[in-house]
């Protein structure tokens, strides 16, 4: 969704960020910012860097004081040879498969170590719960993003947690009418289905105000689909929330 989901919405990300788009994959986000998928995947503690979301911000410069290699140098080692002479074509070409073949090794190394090496965990965020109702789906992390709670249309949505509305709209397909809440520098909320939108965009919000109205916009029951995000990933909701 931007970070948010804003990692899903439609605002600008900041120098050193990039928002995902359709069809992109983590190399060819690294080789456009002439990184690699190793630093990619450490600076945004993605334990699987072949699931990336539409939306999702990811830092595509590092943290500072953090060193990154650089695709840079196989560039510059085929310029050079084109520029040899008469060898110069097979040289470049054996040099672009060989850096074609070492950007795969290179890739499937990141998986492997990606998936030995467990997430950051997430510093705690106190929430508070964005309706009543039955929560009639939980977090998977896969095919469900946040949990489902289920009630009457016009049901009362409330921010989690204080913090400024970064996205206000229907555009996302599969959200029906979505508001995206950004609490800070790490951490966004997601409000998706609502019947009503009650806040704008830019409009500064607190802990336990009236948002929305639950509703069924683009999905086929009334419910209010909730997210939390931290640092453009997915994370449980019902780990933050307290209990009912």
């Amino acid at each position: 969704m931007v970070a948010a989901l804003a990692a899903c919405g439609s605002a600008p990300v900041g120098p050193g960020y990039y928002r995902v788009e359709r069809g992109d994959t983590l190399y060819k986000i690294a080789r456009s910012n002439r990184t690699s998928v190793q630093s990619l995947s450490r600076w945004n503690n993605l334990s699987n860097p072949d699931s990336l979301e539409v939306g999702q911000v990811l830092r595509v410069a590092p943290p500072p004081g953090t060193a990154t290699a650089s695709t840079g140098s196989s560039r510059g080692s085929a310029s050079g040879s084109a520029s040899a002479g008469g060898s110069a074509s097979a040289s470049a070409s054996a040099s672009a498969s060989a850096s074609a073949s070492a950007s795969a090794s290179a890739s499937a190394a990141s998986r492997s170590a990606a998936a030995d090496t467990p997430a950051t965990p997430a510093p705690a965020i106190s929430l508070i719960w964005p309706a009543t109702g039955n929560v009639v789906r939980g977090f998977d992390g896969n095919n469900s993003k946040g949990i489902d709670i289920a009630n009457a249309a016009g049901t009362p949505v409330f921010a989690a947690a204080g913090g400024t509305v970064v996205y206000a709209s229907n555009g996302l397909r599969g959200y029906g009418n979505l508001l995206i809440i950004k609490h800070n520098a790490d951490y966004l909320t997601a409000y998706a289905h609502n019947r009503s939108l009650l806040v704008k965009e830019g409009e500064t919000v607190q802990q336990g105000q009236k948002i929305a109205e639950m509703g069924d916009s683009d999905n086929d029951r009334v419910m209010l689909h909730f997210e939390l995000r931290y640092a453009g990933r997915s994370i449980d909701p019902a780990r933050s929330l307290p209990p009912r």
